[in-house]
């Protein structure tokens, strides 16, 4: 691989896609560049911000463009011409779950590999002492405990339900556990909870909000939960798929991104028939073992290798 030097357009936001960047270049300094001069293959992993690439180099060297998802429900006029301009610049797609590709089928004629990301096996990982855990977090560790750590509202008016993310079913389930968990309470991290948290106080739900938990703090509150839900209508990863699988969390996921790679069948659910729906641990853990570091590199050094051959 003496020959392959990938350059990758880091969004600097600080949001998952700065972590895998980071993690990229630490555990891949050998062929990795952050002069984009030096670069034969430049991956375009943030594609919102690909315009600060200079057109002349995306003209001559290989462009590889992650999409981590597609929500076609806001697809207006203008999100068309802004992935048509892209698509002009790409050789080549990367999507991170089979309904991304999909979707991505829809809108471009050229041709997609779809891998999931790695995850750091550092960061994410079973805690033994759950009762210590929540005595930690003031957490009675006799209560039933749902989790939920991804934004469910929209930025424009902090109101406004993300639907895509589905929390308008979360609050819908978490009614649904309390008529048998009468000691129900959930945990909230991440930022733009406000859906969430006003239709939890409106039904009366005690819950436990750590809206900005760095990673140690994050990976702890997994370890505190009796159950993870994942009630997104659209989504890329999510990221909590990978995380619980690997802290052992027990989960349940609608049928989207990453989750029937995963997760065992009997934990994926509709609406119809969430009531039903079983986490399986072990099988989870089992299946992201592959995608650790540094194995989950491989897969994207093969990839970037075929490009410059081609």
């Amino acid at each position: 691989m003496s020959n392959l030097k990938v350059y990758l357009n880091k969004p600097n936001e600080n949001w998952i896609v700065d972590r895998l960047v980071d993690e990229w270049i630490k555990y891949n300094k050998g062929i990795t560049t952050q002069n984009i001069n030096d670069a034969n293959v430049i991956w375009i992993i943030s594609p919102w911000t690909y315009k600060e690439i200079p057109r002349k180099l995306l003209k001559t060297r290989k462009v590889i463009c992650t999409i981590h998802h597609l929500d076609f429900e806001k697809f207006n006029l203008l999100e068309k011409i802004k992935y048509k301009n892209l698509d002009n610049h790409v050789d080549y797609y990367h999507a991170i779950s089979i309904q991304t590709e999909k979707s991505l089928k829809k809108i471009t004629n050229k041709p997609i590999w779809t891998n999931p990301w790695w995850i750091n096996q550092n960061l994410w990982y079973e805690i033994i002492d759950k009762k210590e855990l929540r005595k930690k977090f003031n957490i009675d560790e006799n209560s039933f405990i749902l989790g939920s750590f991804q934004r469910d509202t929209e930025g424009k008016d902090l109101r406004t339900p993300k639907l895509s993310k589905g929390p308008d079913r979360f609050i819908d389930i978490v009614l649904e556990y309390k008529k048998t968990n009468k000691n129900l309470e959930v945990i909230l991290s991440g930022t733009r909870r406000h859906f969430i948290i006003e239709k939890l106080k409106e039904n009366n739900i005690k819950f436990h909000y750590f809206e900005m938990a760095n990673l140690e703090q994050l990976n702890e509150l997994y370890n505190c939960l009796d159950l993870y839900v994942v009630s997104s209508r659209v989504e890329g990863g999510p990221q909590a798929i990978y995380e619980c699988a690997l802290s052992k969390t027990p989960i349940i996921s609608t049928d989207v991104g990453v989750a029937s790679k995963f997760l065992d069948k009997k934990s994926i659910f509709n609406m119809e028939n969430f009531k039903r729906a079983q986490p399986n641990t072990q099988y989870a853990y089992d299946s992201i073992q592959n995608h650790t570091i540094p194995e989950g590199f491989i897969p994207f050094l093969k990839k970037f290798e075929e490009l410059i051959e081609s």
